[in-house]
């Protein structure tokens, strides 16, 4: 649970206690005038007026100021108006008047102490509860998180990591506040919000999506997001990685023209919106059973193009249970139950602000139960390769401090984060910083491939679904799509793997790419315009992920993605015949090239019979060294005269 709930059960006590003392008529103070100024301030408080309960309760201490019920209410009053000061300053004045009166006072203390950054004082009283005997369990174990935490934050005061975050400047950010980040993989793309004044809404602004784009150098002049904004407030946007596919937050119920005029399924739900050329469309509501009764916010939509992170409350108020859940959308398009990550990850108290980086194993979250300064702080989890998660690291002081920190984000390359702040040297409000994260704190890094799809023949920008391929798994890792009126698109590389890209469209050959990303010292973003061939007679593919051992025709187990490929266009494809090349570079023998490359295109057409492709519809030719496609005087030339390729022989 937040600070705040924590401080609210334990004033609860404190009312709770005083409620049964005024009953049994055993209030410590004589004085009349200031018993009846107490009761009256109790009824006010009752009421929700605490403007005049404080007003009585001051009154009351006027005339007996070692009246400690109405010191404890009095404390209560500021903690519930955030005059966190104020309250600190009349529980203390409770204690001094009698230390054994409300032992609950000192974890009460102590939840505002830490609160405001003041951790020895706090660490004093959370340690003074704990010598207490018969204490409630519930309060025990608030005293016990307040000792790990201010033991915690003394520690990293002494050991402070890097941190010198840089405003964005003023294309972003204004004297209006904006928050809450979103960016494409390529970071040339900035989603945020900003706050506008609208004295016409019951809450005098209203919040809108903004967009940036980085030159090179500097982030454009912000504009608004025409097409997805409207009188209502929008927020919490999270982007695909080719910033085509926005997924935001909707609270209102029901939200006039969203939902196909239906009302939403909570009181906050998750709305989608897509980009086509330089248009966004309508958003519609992303329907259940990712949205409930319940409230779902703070997306964030993993580079993958299948899987979506976001935040669920269930409960409303102070009471509600904040975690993180996770969906994967189908090959269908069909959302999954979402179910919630492990309890590594979540707590009894509360999560928001998730962020997935595009390595697909890192994510950054905001959490108060996690071993932290106070509030919420930014935390690290990464995910190992049977999707456990990590204890959570905490970003460390003064990336987090005793103030609430949230809605991090980091940069494909894991070196930037970008958060919101209301630090002095800004425009105004909250501003957009970025800073270099700490290397211990950095994600897997992450490239991108970016170009154009397009017809051969025509040149016309073509839509075309992408699919990134881990050789040595099989497992599709990336799913994506270009853009229908432009062409372009963008696919995430993550770094350590060997990828197989398949570009696909009815109608048209696949396209076929090979990247090998062992390494992380040099991840230069990659650019390739695809051109696709509709599939016509004579046209053909090279197969560029099909291997064999060396000087060998066995195939490779990580030959398998790309042959599987091939099945699946081919069954797809039911009358297509083809014909199977392989193909050799010129060292060794002529003869003996020739033996080879026959062998590798048979050990291929052996394998599509062998998986249900009928043996009529293939042929197989063996060109040897006779078609380079490159110079065989280098080791990258003769590398690509060694392939597979397939013809269409009819159709």
């Amino acid at each position: 649970m937040s600070i705040k709930i924590k401080i609210a059960l334990q004033i609860i006590s404190v009312f709770i206690l005083i409620n049964c003392t005024v009953a049994q008529q055993t209030l410590s103070s004589t004085n009349k005038k200031a018993i009846k100024l107490f009761e009256e301030g109790r009824n006010y408080y009752d009421a929700r007026n605490n403007k005049l309960a404080e007003l009585n309760f001051l009154e009351a201490l006027q005339k007996d100021p070692n009246f400690v019920e109405a010191e404890l209410l009095l404390a209560y009053v500021y903690t519930e108006t955030g005059q966190f000061e104020k309250a600190i300053e009349h529980y203390a004045k409770s204690i001094a008047i009698n230390p054994d009166f409300f032992p609950e006072s000192y974890p009460s203390l102590g939840s505002l102490q830490l609160k405001l950054g003041r951790y020895e004082e706090a660490l004093a009283n959370f340690k003074k509860y704990l010598t207490l005997t018969n204490s409630p369990q519930l309060m025990k174990t608030l005293a016990q998180d307040g000792v790990r935490d201010c033991e915690f934050a003394l520690e990293a005061l002494k050991n402070p990591v890097p941190f010198n975050p840089i405003n964005l400047g003023e294309g972003v950010n204004s004297e209006l506040p904006e928050y809450y980040p979103a960016l494409s993989v390529d970071g040339k793309t900035l989603l945020y919000t900003r706050r506008l004044e609208d004295k016409s809404t019951s809450t005098g602004f209203n919040e809108d999506f903004y967009v940036s784009y980085f030159d090179g150098n500097n982030w454009g002049k912000g504009k608004n997001l025409r097409g997805v904004n409207s009188k209502n407030n929008e927020g919490a946007p999270t982007l695909s990685a080719n910033g085509q596919f926005l997924i935001f937050t909707i609270c209102a119920d029901p939200y006039e023209g969203y939902g196909q005029g239906k009302k939403g399924f909570g009181s906050c739900d998750l709305f989608y919106s897509f980009k086509s050329g330089n248009d966004w469309s309508f958003p519609r509501n992303l329907g259940e059973p990712v949205n409930s009764r319940n409230w779902e916010t703070q997306p964030s939509f993993s580079a993958d193009g299948k899987t979506l992170y976001f935040i669920r409350g269930i409960g409303r108020g102070q009471q509600r249970q904040q975690d993180i859940y996770m969906s994967e959308l189908s090959d269908e398009g069909i959302w999954s139950k979402p179910t919630p990550l492990s309890n590594v990850i979540n707590t009894k108290s509360s999560e928001e602000s998730v962020f997935i980086h595009p390595d697909g194993k890192t994510l950054y979250f905001s959490s108060d139960g996690h071993p932290g300064m106070g509030g919420l702080d930014i935390f690290m989890s990464k995910k190992d390769k049977h999707g456990n998660w990590s204890t959570p690291i905490n970003l460390g002081y003064p990336i987090n401090t005793h103030n609430d920190e949230n809605s991090l984000l980091v940069t494909a390359d894991g070196k930037i984060a970008y958060f919101a702040s209301d630090r002095q040297g800004g425009f105004g409000d909250l501003d957009i910083y970025g800073f270099e994260l700490p290397f211990h704190l950095q994600p897997e890094k992450v490239t991108y491939l970016k170009g154009i799809v397009y017809d051969a023949t025509t040149s016309q920008k073509i839509s075309a679904k992408f699919e990134l391929i881990d050789l040595e798994t099989g497992n599709v890792v990336v799913t994506s799509f270009s853009d229908e009126k432009t062409g372009a698109y963008l696919v995430c590389l993550p770094s350590n793997h060997d990828y197989a890209l398949n570009v696909a469209k009815n109608g048209y050959l696949f396209y076929s790419e090979n990247f090998t990303l062992k390494t992380t010292e040099d991840l230069t973003p990659f650019e390739k315009n695809v051109p696709l061939d509709k599939i016509e007679v004579g046209k053909s593919v090279v197969l560029k992920n099909i291997f064999f051992e060396t000087a060998k025709f066995d195939l490779k187990p990580t030959s398998k993605a790309e042959l599987n490929k091939l099945i699946a266009f081919l069954t797809t494809n039911p009358k297509l015949t083809i014909e199977i090349g392989g193909h050799t570079d010129n060292v060794g023998k002529p003869k003996d090239n020739q033996l080879l490359s026959e062998n590798r295109a048979k050990s291929v057409k052996d394998y599509l019979v062998e998986n249900g492709i009928s043996e009529n519809r293939l042929t197989i030719k063996g060109f040897g060294d006779t078609a380079p496609i490159a110079s065989n005087e280098t080791e990258q030339g003769r590398a690509e005269n060694r392939r597979t390729a397939f013809k269409v022989v009819s159709n």
